[in-house]
């Protein structure tokens, strides 16, 4: 063995060593760099606000012109070209749409439907939603296709057969027919385990296990904390189809016993109906959204970011 044997190894080892070296310092300026960089705050430019503006413009339109509509009368409304501005009939079409429809029972049958829903549906598809991401059991990639599954039947399919066994519960023309089918849907359930697998480590409750914790435990000081960002979208989704559902109100109740929905087709009937009234009733369904919205908005948002963040 010569010498050129023995020194060549260390020569390569330093030409190694000083290109990752050299990496490593560019690798690390890179890096800095990009720390740098993440600091910044992004300002949007003027094509960005008139892109923003336009498409609030295009989203607000169809209540602009509700409650356009409402606050006229019937023979302006068919004049051309339509009026764009807002008249004085606005509270005096609002009082004949809440008289004519009824919406004082209706509003309040609306909130207990649609709120006894909003928090059945939550509570529940959270709870499915962890068992089928978290807990391990037999049949359980089998019942989640099924539940997926029955999100492809048509609802009207099920009309019928869902009629004939409330009307054998005797609960035809009660809202307890409106609430129940709809305690849990397939939509919330998957919704709540697609988030849920990512949002909750598995070593997080094996931790609360070990500490002691019993299944309701886990659930309640656990699981419900960190599914919280989702449950707030998926009740306000609830909410608002909750709200606005017409086709299975309208067959399992009557005009005495609505929901706001099922009100508002009473202000269609006969020989002429009068579009401001209708249109001033829409802006009466509208409302309790839009307050909903205005008040919890900021709170589902805020909600939704930190879900974001954390995951």
């Amino acid at each position: 063995m010569t010498t050129s044997d023995l020194t060549l190894p260390q020569a390569k080892g330093k030409g190694k060593e000083k290109a990752t070296g050299d990496g490593a310092g560019t690798g690390g300026r890179g890096s800095r760099r990009r720390v740098l960089g993440a600091g910044k705050q992004l300002h949007a430019g003027p094509v960005t606000y008139v892109v923003l503006v336009i498409f609030a413009l295009v989203s607000l339109a169809p209540l602009l012109w509700t409650a356009i509509a409402a606050s006229r009368n019937d023979q302006r409304l068919a004049q051309t070209p339509p009026p764009l501005w807002f008249g004085g009939n606005l509270f005096k079409n609002m009082q004949a749409a809440w008289d004519q429809a009824g919406l004082g029972t209706a509003m309040l049958n609306s909130t207990i439907v649609a709120g006894t829903i909003t928090i059945g549906t939550v509570i529940f598809s959270t709870l499915a939603g962890f068992a089928f991401a978290k807990l391990r059991f037999r049949f359980s990639s089998t019942l989640l296709l099924l539940t997926i599954g029955t999100m492809m039947i048509p609802p009207q399919l099920a009309v019928v057969p869902l009629y004939l066994w409330m009307s054998d519960l005797h609960w035809a023309n009660h809202l307890p027919t409106v609430i129940l089918p709809t305690l849990v849907t397939a939509f919330g359930t998957f919704f709540m385990r697609q988030y849920l697998v990512q949002a909750l480590p598995t070593e997080l409750i094996e931790a609360a296990r070990v500490d002691g914790a019993n299944s309701l435990r886990v659930v309640w000081h656990v699981v419900f904390p960190a599914a919280r960002p989702a449950m707030a979208v998926l009740g306000l989704l609830t909410f608002v189809m909750a709200w606005n559902d017409f086709l299975w109100p309208i067959i399992a109740l009557n005009q005495q016993n609505p929901t706001v929905q099922v009100a508002l087709n009473s202000l269609g009937t006969g020989y002429v109906p009068d579009q401001a009234v209708i249109m001033a009733g829409a802006l009466l369904g509208t409302l309790p959204l839009l307050i909903a919205f205005l008040l919890f908005g900021k709170q589902i948002v805020g909600g939704i970011m930190n879900g974001a963040i954390k995951g």
